[in-house]
């Protein structure tokens, strides 16, 4: 399986990476960000890429992809609805249209969050920026799209955020969300 990763050196992006660069069954990782992931690994391809409005110039080699996961995103704190919506909106779906251009059969995977709001009429701008983002992403013509809701996410494998205040909840919040593992002999992953 061939994977697309949009945000590869944020948080979130990383350990989708490290997931991808860990199972035997993804083939080759093209990790699409600004700058890198710091990462060598023999499956992972970088490229490194400005205007996340505009794919023309590297779309050719998001051909051939199984999935991309959209790991990009951005906090709606002191944004108005026209900002966010650029970077949310208009950001994820200029990558998932160069996507669908270049790998029609893809599978698209986007990061979204708890309490998105489908109806897109809702009081929390950001929850119907999200909404609007979801549904636009569900009407393209993917093999499937799959959007992730998380509440919380906890970093591993050593991920740091690169936000100080969120560095200090997960320190201050960890012993409250222990990482589980599976019962040794169980099969578990």
């Amino acid at each position: 399986m061939r994977v697309i990763i949009f945000g590869a050196s944020g948080m979130v992006g990383r350990g989708v990476l490290l997931e991808c660069l860990d199972d035997a069954r993804v083939t080759a990782v093209t990790a699409v960000g600004r700058s890198t992931c710091g990462d060598s690994n023999p499956k992972l391809t970088e490229l490194l890429h400005r205007d996340f409005f505009d794919y023309s110039a590297v779309e050719a080699s998001l051909a051939g992809s199984d999935a991309c996961f959209f790991c990009l995103g951005v906090s709606s704190v002191g944004m108005g609805e026209a900002a966010y919506s650029r970077l949310t909106l208009d950001l994820t779906l200029a990558a998932a249209e160069a996507v669908l251009r270049a790998s029609p059969e893809a599978v698209f995977c986007y990061v979204s969050g708890a309490g998105t709001d489908s109806t897109e009429r809702g009081r929390s701008m950001w929850a119907r920026v999200k909404g609007r983002t979801e549904n636009r992403l569900l009407a393209m013509p993917f093999k499937a799209a799959y959007m992730f809701r998380p509440g919380y996410i906890q970093p591993r494998k050593g991920i740091r955020s690169k936000t100080a205040l969120y560095r200090a909840a997960y320190t201050a919040l960890g012993p409250f969300f222990p990482i589980w593992r599976p019962p040794t002999g169980s099969g578990g992953p």
